[in-house]
């Protein structure tokens, strides 16, 4: 079982960045929708859930068939139209874009949907009928969670391994609270996983407490769902100092726990991508008076994405561009940073040195990855620490899948929900099942 989580977690103070629809707004954007018959938008989605049909069943006031049409693309729809970056995805392909006309708001129809059939209790899957074949998950995250579930439907015997006391992966201990709470993630994963049929084991790491040879003897397949590892470190002076942390373990400790901020007037956050950004707004979100993004290049080089970061601004965040840290200073904890200067192509110059003051620093520049615990396992492949599948998440070695950030290198839930689904039909069929 997932362990409970506080309810008086430092999460709770943000609101929803983007604020959900009531039943009058819905009806009104679903029938701005043309429909379109190519449906661009469908195609955009990962998981290619079909968006013209969901939004007239919206529009014809069916949003139990709605729903269903999207959960039967996509088992985390109600995450994913929460947490997707929709602007690069299904709004940013809706056709309107090209006419000068605002796009369909294409995640707010989908969370009213999936909002109403988890207020209502609405299930519309059922386990199949046993095939007497046994796979076993490693993680409890959204890749693992989307497989499992297509793996019941298809009457196959699951147990799911999670090393930590809660289930939701990186959906629980990672996202940005303004835009799903962990509480809502762990309500997501256990109605996902009520399906019925799937034994879920807590508090076992594999490889550590069960072997991979153990694993492997256990069941007739495996799949591999374990996401990232630990926060890449800078490798730079007084990186040990207290206040020095990394992005994902202090972000994993404000979404379960409580952060103590009592005497962090200034923090830093170094890096561009989507983490930082999320890290930036967090800190600002729980009263830190000024908050720095450190980002080696310029401003229109980050990686994150632009419409997260013009948010960021919009609170008060500031940047620091083509400047990376050297080395942090201070007594009992992390005073002042000291930074450098970088040119065009993100070098150091030299002479260009300065400091900020911060008594809080998260550091976002990437995770490590977790491919190298199957390096033990002859054929499967490791390439840049993410395991090498081919196309459905096959790896070499024989009943052995993989999905999510631990194959595609970090990618969004969507993807993960997508590499899981289709990995749940490859092992499918590799247990001697007839396509799907």
């Amino acid at each position: 079982m997932s362990k409970p989580i506080p309810t008086d977690r430092s999460e709770s103070v943000f609101e929803d960045y983007k604020h959900e629809y009531d039943a009058k707004q819905a009806l009104i954007e679903a029938n701005r929708c043309l429909y379109c018959s190519d449906a661009p938008c469908t195609q955009a989605c990962p998981t290619h859930i079909d968006v013209p049909e969901f939004i007239r069943k919206i529009a014809t006031g069916n949003l139990k068939g709605s729903a269903r049409t999207i959960f039967e693309a996509n088992i985390l729809g109600m995450s994913c139209a929460r947490v997707c970056p929709v602007e690069v995805l299904c709004v940013g392909d809706c056709v309107y874009n090209q006419m000068g006309v605002p796009p369909i708001q294409i995640g707010k129809l989908q969370r009213h949907a999936t909002d109403r059939a988890y207020e209502q209790g609405w299930r519309f899957f059922e386990a199949g009928a046993p095939t007497g074949k046994s796979v076993g998950l490693i993680g409890a995250g959204p890749a693992s969670l989307a497989a499992a579930h297509e793996l019941r439907r298809l009457g196959h015997a699951c147990t799911v391994y999670e090393k930590r006391p809660v289930i939701g992966g990186l959906n629980t201990t990672g996202i940005a609270p303004y835009k799903m709470r962990a509480d809502r993630s762990v309500q997501e994963a256990q109605w996902v996983l009520g399906i019925g049929g799937v034994q879920l084991e807590t508090g076992v790491e594999v490889g550590k407490d069960l072997t991979l040879a153990e694993l492997e003897k256990k069941h007739d397949a495996v799949f591999v769902g374990v996401g990232l590892g630990p926060d890449t470190r800078l490798g730079v002076p007084g990186e040990d100092l207290p206040g020095v942390h990394g992005a994902v373990e202090l972000i994993e400790r404000l979404k379960l726990g409580k952060l103590e901020l009592s005497g962090v007037k200034s923090a830093l956050v170094v890096g561009g991508g989507n983490t930082a950004i999320d890290g930036v707004r967090e800190l600002a979100g729980l009263g830190v008076p000024s908050v720095t993004l450190a980002y080696r290049g310029a401003e229109a080089q980050m990686p994150g994405y632009r419409h997260e970061w013009l948010a960021a601004r919009e609170v008060g965040v500031a940047g620091a561009f083509h400047a990376v840290p050297i080395g942090f200073e201070g007594n009992a904890r992390v005073e002042r940073v000291r930074l450098v200067r970088t040119d065009a192509q993100k070098k150091p110059i030299a002479g260009s040195e300065f400091t900020l003051d911060a008594q809080l620093v998260l550091i976002a520049i990437g995770q490590s990855t977790l491919g190298q615990m199957l390096s033990g396992l002859s054929g499967i492949g490791v390439q840049n620490g993410s395991v090498v599948t081919d196309a459905a998440g096959a790896t070499g070695r024989k009943g052995w899948f993989a999905g999510g950030d631990c194959r595609n290198g970090g990618k969004e839930v969507v993807n993960a929900a997508a590499e899981g689904k289709a990995a749940a039909q490859a092992i499918h069929r590799h247990l001697g099942g007839k396509d799907a």
